[in-house]
């Protein structure tokens, strides 16, 4: 048993400026089954800010938030103990006490051992992003050397395609050129200056994209639609407007297929058997975490202000360390 600092949300807040989260000091122990680990960093997604503002019906209150982190184990199986570990789940942080605190027992089954070239901040930047993105993939079908990925908006999906050896081009909002890591070229298309779907076809000798992994939903959703070969797979996991117009005889005709990925359905140890697909792709440097910039680590005295930089849609993977 040990003496964990915790991050609490006490109360569902209005709104990110809301938020008053509080400190305490509380009693962990583990179960039979569970690992207990001593985090040295944990992200703030924006599901955490979603669900403590009450974006999310499920979400308990008082709870402790954060849903990736990485640190050591301290106490669990013998040959476990000082290893270090990462994680995440799509129910910690949520529907029980998370990952924002000094301590955390999860199920010995989610724990995966860190790589060893990754740091701690950048470990635990990983989970949410990369998880969602291979967790798609795994449902839609891996993409091969010869099949062509359009990426709407995300990093994690270009990397994972690009190490799968498929051809990706990237979709962004504004003019700019694509800075994350990928194995290959990514061929970049600027959806404020070009019709996304006539580029895509330009492309790719008029065939159109094998998969699309829309990060966004609805206001890229009939560009997607529009940019698929036949056969083509689209992959979604967000929404602003939960209603979009959907022409079926396309659909049928082109025989698509439409993947929904929703990975707060995952538990830690589903999340973590797809965090060990990935450890070989961040072992051998295919795959690339997302820098962590010194302005975007936060204590937990000052996690308020990571949620509200959250909130505000920072392009910076935000990070806690709750030691600090």
């Amino acid at each position: 048993m040990v003496e964990a600092r915790c991050l609490r949300l006490l109360a569902k807040a209005d709104d990110p400026a809301s938020l008053a989260p509080a400190i305490e000091r509380r009693a962990l122990s583990r179960a039979a089954n569970e690992m207990l680990i001593e985090i040295a960093a944990a992200a703030v997604n924006p599901s955490d800010v979603k669900a403590a503002t009450g974006l999310m019906a499920y979400a308990v209150f008082p709870r402790t938030p954060g849903r990736d982190y990485a640190g050591v184990v301290i106490d669990g199986p013998s040959d476990w103990i000082g290893r270090d570990v990462f994680g995440s789940s799509g129910d910690l942080g949520i529907r029980r006490d998370g990952t924002h605190a000094t301590h955390l027992a999860v199920e010995a089954d989610a724990v995966v051992e860190k790589p060893k070239n990754l740091s701690w901040d950048e470990a635990a930047g990983i989970g949410v992003p990369f998880v969602t993105a291979m967790e798609g993939f795994r449902r839609a079908g891996m993409p091969s050397k010869d099949e062509t990925v359009l990426v709407m908006v995300g990093q994690a999906a270009v990397q994972i395609a690009s190490w799968h050896g498929a051809r990706v081009i990237g979709v962004v909002r504004t003019s700019e050129s694509y800075e994350g890591h990928a194995n290959a070229g990514v061929d970049v298309i600027d959806a404020s200056a070009t019709d996304v779907a006539t580029r895509v076809r330009e492309l790719t000798d008029g065939k159109g994209a094998d998969i699309v992994f829309n990060t966004v939903g609805d206001p890229y959703f009939q560009a997607a639609h529009q940019s698929l070969a036949l056969r083509g797979r689209q992959i979604l996991i967000a929404a602003i407007d939960r209603i979009v117009q959907f022409n079926i005889l396309e659909f049928y005709r082109g025989q698509h297929t439409y993947v929904g990925i929703d990975t707060l359905g995952l538990s830690s140890v589903a999340t973590g058997a797809v965090l060990k697909e990935l450890v070989p792709g961040f072992a051998s440097g295919h795959l690339k975490p997302f820098p962590i910039l010194p302005a975007a680590i936060y204590s937990l005295e000052n996690a308020r202000s990571a949620f509200v930089a959250v909130a505000g849609s920072s392009r910076d993977r935000v990070i806690l360390r709750p030691a600090q």
